[in-house]
């Protein structure tokens, strides 16, 4: 029950190995990338707690020696504070540029550890060991590192691939249920963007995955990661295809900047509400059937997911508001906004041609049924 996916980037390529069992196997699978028997571990307290020792004995099996630095956990640590406390820690450790930086946890620490491996010494390789679905099936793969700004989300940061991606799908199982259908977000990103027969799948199998099922989960993985490097493939730093990989993610980084990047809203119920509201839009531009957005809501629903801006506790900001945080998104070129919309499941495209006024009123609509 193991799965490799190749990322074809000339000498920047690399393996995503995705089973149970990998964190056990993890020094005998580094040990080839080493100068030296030595790696820096970055990850959180949550997941250190669970699972450090663990990866300290699986790399110890291949005589590797692991440093480790534990962050705070949330959203909240990917900023500056914990990025300078991240990288002065590596400094201290005298990690060479020869080295290897060890990303050990969520998308969070993902994201800033792979930011911290491309500006240490200018680069130090890494390797991703998720230890989320929503890290494994997503901000593993593909090499966008960078960290949060109190102007938005993700402004600051670098493409760096890793040298290595070891999805171990075992450790999906201490994940609680909200921080498993987060994850499932980004799941069901994938069939509604470009596999129609996946959302299919899905509709008959999400709920056995979220019970547990392994066999289902590895193959969940492995599919979201082979479209995400076939993308990553064609589109290596967004300049084109690689940009409906963010679907959803314009409505959902607004929404995360709104709620301060807290517990309010994980990233992956961010993405989920995310996708129903560009469906929504896409339906009301006229781009895909009633039916599209409906369908989409019910399997949320039916997962037990966030759907709509009323399943976010506590106040949000006007839509204006919402629609100003929108406008400080990445996508945004020469002032205009970028979304991803449909033409139905499976099939979503990128355009610049979606007027203010059509947001602003799927946002107030939406509020409105708060």
């Amino acid at each position: 029950m193991r799965e490799t996916v190749h990322v074809k980037l000339g000498a920047r390529s690399y393996d995503v190995e995705i089973g149970p069992g990998l964190i056990d196997e993890a020094g005998a699978r580094i040990a080839p990338l080493l100068p030296r028997p030595r790696v820096a571990v970055l990850t959180d307290e949550t997941v250190a707690a669970l699972h450090l020792e663990r990866l300290r004995a699986g790399l110890a099996r291949a005589g590797i020696e692991m440093v480790a630095l534990a962050l705070p956990p949330g959203e909240a640590t990917k900023g500056w504070t914990q990025f300078s406390r991240a990288v002065e820690w590596l400094l201290d450790q005298r990690i060479e540029r020869r080295d290897l930086v060890v990303a050990f946890g969520g998308g969070v620490i993902g994201d800033l550890a792979g930011f911290a491996a491309a500006v240490l010494r200018r680069g130090v390789r890494f390797v991703q060991i998720p230890t989320s679905l929503l890290a494994q099936v997503d901000s593993s793969v593909g090499g966008k590192t960078g960290i949060n700004t109190a102007q938005g989300k993700n402004l600051v940061g670098a493409f760096h691939q890793p040298a290595l991606v070891l999805a171990d799908t075992e450790v999906l199982s201490s994940l609680g249920p909200r921080d498993f259908l987060a994850g499932y977000g980004e799941v069901v990103k994938y069939g509604l963007l470009g596999d129609a027969g996946f959302f299919g799948w899905l509709e008959t199998h999400g709920s056995s995955l979220a019970s547990g099922d392994l066999a289902g989960r590895v193959h969940a993985v492995t599919r979201s990661v082979e479209m995400k490097a076939r993308i990553v493939e064609r589109d290596e730093t967004e300049e084109g295809d690689r940009a409906l990989l963010n679907l959803g993610h314009t409505f959902c980084h607004a929404l995360e900047a709104a709620t301060g990047y807290s517990d309010r809203l994980l990233h992956g119920e961010g993405v989920a509400i995310g996708c129903a509201l560009a469906f929504e839009l896409s339906a009301r531009l006229g781009l895909c059937s009633q039916e599209a957005p409906s369908r989409v809501r019910a399997h949320l629903k039916a997962m037990g997911m966030k759907t709509d801006l009323s399943d976010i506790p506590g106040d949000l900001p006007d839509a204006a508001s919402l629609l100003g945080l929108m406008q400080q998104d990445k996508k945004v070129v020469d002032g205009q906004l970028r979304f991803i919309l449909a033409h139905d499941i499976g099939d979503a495209f990128v355009t610049g041609d979606v007027g203010s006024e059509a947001v602003l009123d799927l946002i107030g609509d939406a509020l409105a049924r708060n």
